[in-house]
């Protein structure tokens, strides 16, 4: 027998359900942010939510699966962030260029979302926090040797995965003083930073435009046997 589906009253009460979820997964960011993970209470995040706690455990057990939710959050919001900025037009740009793009929306997004910072660039609190991070840096990683491998075609994959590694290691080492800065200082942070990123992978991936590949022609037919 078929499942009956939810009336309108049910799906009202499903979007509801999710509304509240997210408004507690907000809510979390925002107190981790301002606590870090291990200092953020459940409590604290049903007040910030505007909920009971009670209502808050209609969702989440506990602290640890509030944490499961905004890591899966997180790894998707991630994803699809490199996958938007980093995809082939962006790669054959000057490097200058392309280092511009990717640091500035860095800023933005870690400006936007500062628990990912908390959470994934901290020094890690759990060992859940740690295999997250390894993957999120994987997930990157795996994007930047994409990108220097449309630029340079043929480059050896050990040489790919060191260029991935060292400039995701600059970046993170840097950024904490990005996010510590304010004004005109961050402003030139970031460019210390997009310096040491282009002196480092210019010399290898290049410093121009790198043109499109030109498509390979068609194969002529052969002819009709007679």
């Amino acid at each position: 027998m078929a499942a009956k589906r939810p009336g309108e009253a049910g799906v009202r009460r499903q979007e509801r359900g999710r509304r509240r979820m997210q408004e507690i997964l907000d809510a979390a960011e925002a107190v981790i942010a301002e606590t870090g993970y291990e200092d953020a209470t459940t409590n604290a995040i049903a007040a910030r939510a505007g909920v009971s706690p009670g209502s808050l455990y209609q969702f989440f057990r506990n602290k640890d699966e509030i944490l499961e939710a905004l890591v899966q959050v997180f790894t998707e919001r991630s994803r699809d962030f490199w996958h938007t900025r980093l995809d082939a037009d962006t790669a054959l740009l000057p490097l200058d260029e392309l280092l511009d793009r990717i640091v500035h929306a860095m800023a933005v997004f870690k400006d936007e979302r500062p628990a990912y910072w908390v959470l994934f660039h901290g020094s890690p609190t759990s060992a859940r926090l740690a295999r997250a991070s390894e993957e999120l840096h994987a997930g990157v990683a795996a994007r930047l040797r994409t990108v220097f491998l449309w630029r340079v075609p043929g480059l050896p994959e050990e040489r790919l995965d060191l260029l991935a590694k060292v400039s995701i290691a600059t970046a993170t080492g840097v950024f904490p003083l990005v996010m510590s800065a304010e004004g005109e200082q961050r402003g030139r942070v970031l460019a210390e930073l997009k310096g040491m990123l282009l002196s480092y992978l210019g010399p290898v991936v290049g410093f121009g435009a790198v043109p499109r590949p030109v498509p390979a022609p068609a194969p002529t037919p052969a002819p009709p046997v007679t």
